[in-house]
């Protein structure tokens, strides 16, 4: 049995198709709602699986074709994340069995699949657990400099098996030992779902990251954008509720927080937070926004914002996260600024061994910051940055 899935967001077509596929069905996928007509003449599904929204089509004008038209009686199944009642009642005015909000479950979806057209004889016994078909697609980049015996692998695979719509760009920052070789060894056979960036010489984590978000600008399907230190010191759990802020709510930033509080995990060393407080303490005056902690490395924002955040070179390598608040602040005035951003504190958030921030570089800050303030405020902070001259490479 054959069945058509269509969706413009391939992060949503893949799951969904290798699940099916164990289950038994031929499956054909498509992000190009225009040549959905074409393949289903060519291909001829017993099932067609269909989203809403697409960029340049509604999915119901393909179903009025095919049934008002063509007059074809072909099964068709609706996974949309548009929950509009009159849309809905439309589609199923016009001939569709089946409407599947999204998040979904993959089981579910099966399950309709196989009340609608069957079982297979040739499903994969093997097939095992459960993961959801979001109604977003995230891109996350993970900058990494010397990750080689840090970087947690299992982990990161765990979270891709058990979560869709997510796609992991690593950065390479120069590495000197065999981090490259590591990531290659991760991105092997999920080329789908991760990627690697290279920058053959050491730029500091905020072209690290300044890179890889430039890059992921460029995934036409990506609806939200951040970013993730590898030691994963913020867990997956914790950075997906930033996500599930994010997509219900109108902010166009969301920064994970280490606030201690209790019922959280927040484990800092005795003289780190006492320094992390003084040092916030200037950030937030040179801000004029009460942030609790913005060094957190746990951000996502809506991938509109590249341009505005990470267009141009920062100041410097370890505090762009203050420059990112400040260009926004600059962009959208104060006041339009702090009611986009919204600082949402963690559950978790553990010190790992092995941090990349040179007893030199911390007696740069104080420095560092009054450079910040001074060019965002007083001066041309684009002039003040220089560009970076190193080749990236994507692997």
């Amino acid at each position: 049995m054959k069945i058509l899935a269509v969706d413009d967001q391939q992060l949503v077509l893949m799951p969904l198709e290798k699940r099916l596929k164990d289950e038994g069905y031929e499956v054909r996928t498509t992000t190009q709602a225009e040549k959905a007509i074409e393949i289903f003449e060519s291909f001829q599904p017993d099932l067609l699986i269909i989203d809403i929204n697409m960029p340049n089509s509604n999915g119901l004008d393909i179903v009025r074709i095919l049934r008002n038209e063509m007059k074809v009686e072909t099964p068709i199944m609706v996974l949309s994340g548009n929950t509009d009642e009159n849309l809905i009642v439309q589609g199923f005015e016009l001939g569709i069995q089946d409407f599947m909000k999204k998040p979904l479950s993959l089981v579910e979806v099966c399950a309709r699949v196989k009340r609608l057209i069957g079982h297979t004889e040739s499903a994969n016994p093997k097939t095992v657990g459960n993961s959801i078909i979001q109604n977003r697609c995230v891109g996350v980049v993970i900058p990494c400099y010397n990750e080689e015996n840090r970087l947690k692998s299992a982990e990161f695979i765990s979270f891709l098996e058990k979560t869709s719509g997510y796609h992991l760009c690593f950065v390479n920052d120069g590495s000197t030992d065999k981090t490259m070789l590591v990531l290659q060894e991760l991105q092997k056979g999920r080329e789908d779902y991760i990627s690697i960036y290279n920058c053959p010489k050491n730029g500091g984590k905020a072209e690290a990251v300044r890179a890889g978000l430039l890059h992921l600008s460029k995934f036409e399907d990506l609806d939200y954008v951040g970013f993730l230190d590898a030691d994963l010191s913020t867990d997956f759990k914790d950075f997906d509720d930033l996500v599930k802020t994010i997509e219900t709510t109108d902010f166009q930033i969301v920064n994970g927080s280490r606030i201690s509080r209790m019922g959280a995990n927040i484990a800092k060393e005795s003289a780190r937070q006492i320094i992390s407080m003084t040092i916030n303490f200037i950030i937030v005056s040179i801000l004029g926004m009460p942030f609790k902690d913005t060094q957190c490395g746990a951000k996502i924002m809506r991938k509109e914002l590249i341009p505005i955040a990470f267009e141009k070179p920062f100041l410097t390598k370890w505090l762009f996260d203050v420059e990112i608040f400040m260009r926004m602040k600059k962009h959208f005035g104060k006041n339009k600024a702090q009611e986009i951003i919204c600082e949402q504190p963690l559950k978790r958030w553990v010190h790992e061994d092995g941090s990349k921030l040179s007893m030199k570089d911390s007696l740069k800050i104080g420095f560092q910051l009054m450079s910040i303030y001074w060019s965002y405020n007083f001066g041309s902070s684009h002039k003040a940055s220089k560009k970076n001259d190193v080749n990236h490479q994507v692997a």
